[in-house]
């Protein structure tokens, strides 16, 4: 039995466009029963050990892609070579391709405006509440918001309580650069560690709340300061899947340049890179204090649309529909 179609919402065109899905019907055998009896293959191939193969055999153990070849791939992937900030004769592998750099300055435009919060990426993004009164209250249906964050990080947990959240799935095609989504000091950044569940929609549907048991870096942004965006404290939750080797923390104030680890006490500027993705697919979560922000209004009138085919909106029995942001685009606003 072929897996159900998947649809989203392409932001610069409005247009519906079905994903193409790399490995699907293998991913959807993977993963059916999961959620009952996970096998010692699921076990297996969920961990991360067997990530890291699987990310080495894909991206590192694989011949040079040169020439016509080479081309064949870039355009799979849906890659614009304009973009990119390295000579295209230079991404001569799969790694490269995936860790690719791209003049954000120009062809990733921010809003002016210092109360707007930019998305962090370019994904496929969705929002919800965790207050129960709100019409955006998705009941861990991604993940557990204690679990996400922590269940001994008790001040964050009781910070984020009945605020509202985003979350950003990557594919493997995707620029994966993450970038600062609001200006603020760092309070915190601490990993917690866990599996390498896939991020694919029909993996996400299968399991109970897969994004808070994979390894994941949190850090929490207080924009309530001189120069901040001014939006109460915000958790940025950096979450691995399938065949994701690592998150390298790189912030950089000057395009890619400088690169810096990131620690407690840190300014971070809006729109800068903060970290980076190595290789694979992978998922970015914004949680943000209660009433403190207001999504964009495309975004919300997306997630409702009933004509477009979503994995979400099928197994979840309430529409909802992604829309394929760009990194540093508008996805919010101080409320």
């Amino acid at each position: 039995m072929q897996p159900t179609p998947h649809q989203y919402i392409d932001r610069q065109t409005a247009g519906v466009t079905t994903e193409r899905l790399i490995a699907d019907p293998l991913i959807h055998r993977l993963y059916a029963g999961a959620r009952e009896n996970p096998s010692l293959l699921f076990r297996a191939a969920t961990s991360r050990r067997m990530s890291a193969l699987l990310g080495f055999l894909n991206f590192d153990f694989s011949l040079d892609i040169n020439g016509s070849r080479r081309l064949q791939r870039i355009r799979r992937m849906g890659i614009d070579l304009d973009e990119c900030l390295d000579a295209p004769d230079s991404l001569d592998s799969p790694r490269k391709l995936f860790e690719r750099r791209i003049r954000y300055w120009t062809c990733r435009p921010m809003p002016q405006a210092p109360d707007r919060i930019v998305s962090p990426a370019d994904a496929r993004v969705l929002v919800g509440s965790f207050d129960h009164q709100h019409a955006l209250f998705l009941k861990e249906k991604f993940f557990s918001f204690t679990e996400l964050l922590g269940e001994e990080k008790t001040q964050w947990i009781d910070t984020f309580d009945g605020g509202d959240f985003a979350l950003f799935r990557l594919t493997p095609d995707k620029y994966h650069y993450n970038h600062t989504p609001v200006a603020g000091i760092i309070r915190d950044i601490y990993t917690i560690d866990g599996r390498c569940h896939s991020c694919n929609p029909g993996a996400v549907v299968s399991m109970v709340t897969p994004f808070s048991k994979n390894r994941r870096v949190v850090t929490i942004i207080d924009t309530d300061v001189p120069g901040g965006t001014g939006i109460g404290r915000v958790a940025m939750i950096e979450v691995v899947a399938m065949m994701i080797g690592d998150i390298v923390q790189c912030y950089s104030t000057i395009r890619y340049d400088d690169p810096l680890d990131l620690a407690a006490g840190m300014f971070v500027e809006r729109g800068c890179p903060k970290s980076l993705y190595r290789p694979g697919s992978s998922v970015d979560i914004l949680i943000f204090e209660r009433q403190r922000v207001i999504f964009s209004k495309d975004i919300l009138a997306n997630m409702r649309r009933r004509d477009v085919t979503s994995r979400y909106t099928l197994n979840f029995q309430a529409p909802l529909v992604e829309t394929d942001v760009r990194v540093r685009s508008e996805i919010g606003r101080r409320a």
